[in-house]
């Protein structure tokens, strides 16, 4: 019962994340319509043959616009991520492996910067600069930072102990061998899964960011920003937040199964 529910999991992630890949693919090559062609005469158009998710306010078509927002959700989430994995593997591998008075000072550190609300830390970041896709990629990838910082050094400190880095030292291994062919190929499924949902997290807040006018910017497309406009028309028309809401969740929910599948593979392995 348990195997086929984390079976369940992996496989519904995958599937999600690959399609939403395969979308953002297609989009680099085609869109249905320009996605800043507008057309008054077909503003606010429900769905139909000519527009399969209809039209907005200013008559663009929001399926190109939604295929066109895919490359900015994975964009963002690559960058970011990036960003948080490399400050992450730096941190906590000297807070793991040295320890001591560096592990002290370090996690004081990813304290003070969990200490924020992830948001309102991001806010403050983008902020401080001008509103762009890559002040809100550098934001949310500080904010990724401790997440990974702390699965690293917790890896290391379990690691460090054991048998077989016990022995490595035993025979003269330096401690590069021992961080980089030791430790670290053996702590890659939690950073792994730590990824997945930190991708997930990463859509999410830059959605939230560019719904409040901080992230991409107008005209370009970004499911946050669709959601900011068309709050004034969900009454008359409701498809037009449907659509950009509808991929956030399904990207958001993939890569949290993805995630949550991957982690529980590794447990059962365990």
């Amino acid at each position: 019962m348990r195997t086929t529910k984390l079976s369940f999991s992996l496989v519904v992630g995958a599937v999600c994340i690959a399609v939403l890949f395969l979308l953002m693919l297609v989009s680099l090559i085609y869109v249905p319509y320009g996605v800043n062609d507008m057309s008054i005469a077909d503003r606010l158009q429900a769905p139909s043959a000519a527009h399969l998710l209809g039209t907005d306010n200013f008559g663009r078509d929001i399926l190109s616009r939604v295929m066109e927002g895919t490359q900015t959700a994975f964009k963002v989430g690559t960058v970011s991520v990036a960003i948080g994995l490399t400050g992450g593997l730096l941190i906590g591998t000297i807070a793991g492996y040295v320890g001591k008075w560096a592990d002290e000072l370090l996690m004081r550190f990813i304290d003070a910067l969990l200490a924020f609300p992830g948001v309102l830390l991001a806010l403050l970041l983008v902020s401080l600069f001008k509103p762009s896709l890559f002040q809100t990629m550098i934001a949310i990838g500080i904010l990724s930072v401790p997440a990974f910082s702390r699965v690293v050094r917790s890896g290391f400190l379990h690691m460090k102990e054991a048998e077989f880095v016990k022995a490595a030292r035993g025979i003269g291994a330096g401690h590069a061998n021992i961080i980089f062919k030791q430790i670290l190929p053996n702590i890659l499924s939690p950073v792994v899964t730590t990824a997945a949902l930190s991708f997930s997290t990463a859509i999410l807040v830059e959605a939230a960011l560019s719904y409040l006018g901080l992230g991409v910017q107008p005209p370009d497309p970004s499911w946050g920003r669709m959601l900011n406009e068309s709050q004034s028309y969900i009454g008359k028309a409701p498809w037009y937040a449907l659509a950009p809401g509808l991929f956030i969740t399904v990207t958001v929910l993939g890569f949290n199964l993805l995630g949550d599948g991957i982690r529980d593979l590794r447990d059962k392995r365990q």
